[in-house]
């Protein structure tokens, strides 16, 4: 009877076998060959507090894997955006100011690299000059974030498939301290557009590598930035999605760490989350259409402290009363410790799930692309 039994589910497992092949390759097939990964700077929970009273459903109510990152860096306890991007981008813990370089400040592999590598498309999109210190740690090695006239350079040799932010100033060669023109280098293998118009007038589905630097500095504070970062994510998106290798994306919401950092009102704040919010929005509509779709949405770190809590008047006589509204308070005009959310969707999700540091998210993206 046993042996019988034994004999039925060897059948059965061939069976199976024959009709839905090995396990291995069902894996294979669920494996990412698309990873966008969405950095939303200085948002901490708050900040998704914030856009969740604005609106009443956000696009990360669509992620069912989340967790917390801590975001500490090697020398600090309170991470800036060089390092915790670097974090991301190369899967280790560096100094404070660090942009692709450990902390001996010897150059680190990023994963906007090995995707590069392994034959892929790539692209960085940011509302802050493209030099800046999230897209920086993904493409450049310098020991330092403020050199931006380098890593223009090295982001130039990189010949990344998409670049979309601001920052004509640092490759400019009227202003670059070598004087070198990196804008007619990029012109020799990517379709170069300055505006909105520009932008929107091309055909994407003929455009196979796109540079796109909209502002001479920083891009402006939403709701008044054009593009906007989900008219930038979805260009990247088509461009990207002619590679059949897949491809590699981070994009980021550089601007709510200034608002943080300015103390601003809570509808600052609100405006360039809900901007980010729409972005991911636009990742998760093309990973309807293409669920071998990774998406990891993060921070580096939190700004400002900010607590929301009820806005209060006060009376003649000084008494206070509670009004029908919100408002930011804030602690600090720096980045904190504080522990930041992250959400996760698509094939390797729940690998993000819980509390993790951030070179660990890393590490993730690293094994996500190499799959």
């Amino acid at each position: 009877m046993v042996r019988t039994r034994s004999n039925l589910l060897r059948a059965l497992g061939i069976a199976l076998f024959l009709v839905i092949g090995p396990t291995a390759s069902a894996g294979a097939q669920s494996a990412p060959t698309r990873v966008i990964l969405f950095i939303g700077d200085g948002v901490g929970a708050s900040y998704w507090t914030a856009a969740e009273y604005a609106r009443d459903h956000l696009a990360v109510h669509q992620f069912h894997v989340m967790g917390l990152v801590d975001t500490r860096s090697s020398d600090r306890k309170v991470t800036d955006s060089a390092a915790g991007a670097t974090a991301y981008a190369a899967g280790i813990l560096t100094y404070n100011g660090a942009i692709g370089v450990g902390p001996d400040s010897m150059p680190v592999e990023t994963v906007l690299e090995v995707a590069k590598e392994l034959g892929m498309g790539t692209g960085l999109v940011a509302t802050s000059r493209i030099t800046h210190a999230t897209p920086a740690s993904f493409a450049a090695h310098v020991v330092t974030r403020v050199d931006e006239f380098t890593i223009a350079a090295h982001m130039a040799k990189l010949e990344i498939d998409v670049i979309l932010g601001g920052g004509r100033s640092i490759w400019d060669g009227s202003v670059r301290p070598d004087s070198i023109d990196l804008l007619e280098r990029v012109l020799a293998y990517s379709t170069y557009v300055e505006t909105p118009q520009q932008l929107e007038a091309l055909d994407l589905n003929e455009v196979h590598s796109l540079f796109g630097l909209f502002t001479w500095s920083h891009m402006p504070a939403a709701p008044h930035r054009s593009p906007t970062l989900p008219q930038m994510t979805q260009a990247a998106l088509d461009v990207l999605d002619q590679n059949p290798k897949g491809f590699f994306l981070m994009v980021e919401g550089s601007q709510p760490d200034w608002r943080g950092h300015g103390n601003e009102p809570l509808e600052a704040v609100t405006a360039e989350v809900l901007d980010f919010d729409d972005a991911i929005a636009v990742g998760l509509e093309y990973q309807q259409r293409n669920p071998e779709t990774l998406i990891v949405v993060v921070a580096d770190h939190e700004t400002g402290g900010l607590a929301i809590q009820e806005a209060v008047g006060h009376l003649s006589d000084g008494t206070e009363f509670h009004l029908d509204s919100l408002e930011a308070h804030y602690t600090s005009e720096s980045h904190t410790a504080q522990m930041i959310p992250l959400f996760a969707s698509g094939p390797g999700a729940e690998e993000f799930g819980g509390i993790m540091r951030n070179w660990k998210v890393g590490k993730l993206l690293f094994e996500a692309v190499r799959r």
